[in-house]
């Protein structure tokens, strides 16, 4: 993962998007979260690494959440 998270729980982009992803990949990570606003920014990717990748874009942290903890969304208790 990476990106801000306002204290309104909005996910702002982030700068080194390539850099980034291309970090990950060399680390084994082949699935990413990322700021929607950053999707723009996979076009400086080679191809066989978007094609290896999975990419998941959010605009706010419970996007975050229901994706890490699929779990947790099901078992939400009611306010």
């Amino acid at each position: 993962m990476t990106g801000e998270i306002t204290l309104a729980g909005l996910v702002l982009p982030v700068g080194g998007i390539k850099e980034k992803v291309l970090a990950a990949r060399r680390s084994g990570i082949l699935r990413v979260i990322l700021p929607r606003e950053n999707e723009k920014h996979l076009r400086d990717l080679p191809e066989h690494v978007k094609n290896e990748m999975q990419f998941v874009f959010v605009e706010n942290v419970s996007e975050v959440i229901a994706d890490l903890f699929p779990a947790a969304e099901r078992k939400r208790i009611p306010a």
